[in-house]
């Protein structure tokens, strides 16, 4: 059987940049986290958010470190495996990738340090500062790389000298077309991620009647944040979608599953997508609910995959169920802020049994809806690397072979399942550990008195 370094090559990328982005998802927030929490210590004085500060910048520290070690290896692929992609895009990509590292990575290095080695070494304002700065890093990373990955998606500010595209606005190029709201649907999820952890690893703590206060006190912060971004989220996708539906419609009507071009068509919640029959098997769908969600207009004409020549289309039973799977985790995301609103209400937010075994179960949807919306995206951008301008076939490296491809794969494989295996063992190894109680801040005893679990007093 002959092995094709194309596939393999996709294969390989996709297996390394979705270990990748669990990181950036995961640290992002946390980082946002963290300098909201040292604030709170500097502004109040209690040694409660010291050492919660403390206990999630040990597990951010780990987290950093592997997400370093497989941004690594994916951007050694780009020259191994994608040499043709590399050189034709260098001239916009180079930069935007360059300006990753200068602003952002060596900020977050840098204060990282403090964070981790030098908190009783500097004053109190300083570790602060050094946590927002740390926080900041994680966003100005997330700018360059979104913005580069979505010239991808919706090119512009060039122009084409002898098939290689030319910056002649850096402006357009940066702030393209579909950037803005990639962004922002995806930072979001990356503060949901992280809000998810926590609520779960709180969640655990309570049901474990382990260092209560701790855990009250981070699943009330955190149940604020996603009682706003959960619904704000569902908004952002709209925005996100409608911008598809503008500059990428192929991609769009994969997502949805329709086939044909349609007036009134229906909001599909489930089918089995026959590409090769060009039709949907055992479909249920709500009628004119598409247009409405599409188009705004329960009348609206909505395009079909039909309209695209089968090479230029993407695989659309793969772009349709994880899109469906992220929508899903959304959604669940949402039903959780509005049960811990009733909770919170009655005053039953750290002691309803159901609720809390809910929150642990639900501490990876984030993870889960991030990769969904990853395939999704890219995916569903396929057969091109560049949209309309460079075919993924066009990018691969003229000399790989099959079976190198495979042999990398293979040792990737090994490699990740035992330094990430020991990474993840380690980080669960601090919670179980817990966070370790800290001297107050300034001296001063901290106001907060402690009180009995209400789930072991029976409340």
């Amino acid at each position: 059987m002959e092995l094709d370094p194309l596939l393999l090559s996709r294969i390989q990328f996709a297996f390394v940049i979705s270990f990748h982005i669990l990181f950036p998802a995961f640290t992002i927030g946390l980082a946002a986290y963290i300098a909201l929490l040292e604030a709170l210590a500097l502004a109040t004085k209690r040694a409660i958010y010291t050492e919660l500060s403390i206990f999630w910048t040990k597990i951010f520290g780990i987290s950093f470190g592997m997400g370093v070690v497989s941004g690594i290896v994916m951007s050694y692929q780009f020259g191994t495996n994608w040499s043709r992609f590399a050189d034709r895009t260098a001239n916009v990509l180079g930069p935007l990738i360059s300006y990753e590292v200068l602003t952002a990575f060596f900020l977050e290095a840098t204060f990282l340090g403090i964070l981790l080695f030098g908190r009783s070494r500097v004053p109190r304002p300083l570790v602060a500062f050094a946590a927002v700065m740390v926080a900041l890093g994680t966003l100005v990373s997330a700018f360059w790389i979104l913005s580069a990955n979505s010239w991808m998606h919706t090119p512009a500010g060039y122009e084409l000298r002898d098939g290689i595209p030319h910056v002649t606005s850096w402006w357009q190029a940066v702030f393209n077309p579909s950037f803005p709201y990639r962004f922002m649907h995806m930072v979001t999820a990356c503060f949901l991620t992280t809000a998810f952890v926590v609520t779960g690893v709180s969640a655990w703590y309570l049901l474990r009647e382990r260092w209560h206060e701790q855990a009250r006190c981070m699943l009330s912060m955190t149940f604020w944040l996603i009682v706003v971004l959960a619904p704000l989220q569902v908004v952002l996708g709209d925005l996100h979608g409608l911008n598809t539906q503008e500059y990428q419609p192929l991609k769009v009507a994969a997502m949805e599953g329709h086939w044909e071009p349609e007036r009134g068509a229906p909001a599909i919640l489930f089918a089995i997508p026959d590409p090769a029959a060009e039709t949907n098997r055992w479909q249920i769908g709500i009628p004119r609910l598409g247009s409405l969600i599409l188009t705004h207009d329960l009348n609206g004409r909505v395009r079909g995959v039909t309209e695209w020549a089968p090479q230029d289309r993407p695989y659309v039973p793969l772009v349709f169920w994880s899109f469906r799977i992220m929508v899903g985790i959304g959604l669940a995301m949402l039903g959780l802020a509005l049960w811990s609103l009733v909770l919170r209400w009655t005053g039953r937010l750290d002691t309803s049994r159901p609720f809390l075994r809910a929150c642990v179960i639900g501490a990876p949807m984030g993870f889960v809806a991030v990769l969904a919306g990853w395939f999704v995206t890219e995916t569903g951008r396929q057969p091109w690397l560049v949209y309309g301008v460079m075919r993924t076939a066009d990018g691969l490296s003229p000399a790989i072979s099959g079976p190198t491809v495979l042999g990398s794969l293979i040792a990737y494989g090994a490699a990740y399942a035992i330094i990430f295996g020991a990474g993840i063992y380690f980080m669960l190894g601090l919670v179980r550990k817990g966070p370790e109680p800290a001297s107050p801040p300034s001296g001063e005893d901290d106001p907060q008195t402690p009180r009995p679990s209400p789930i072991a007093a029976g409340e």
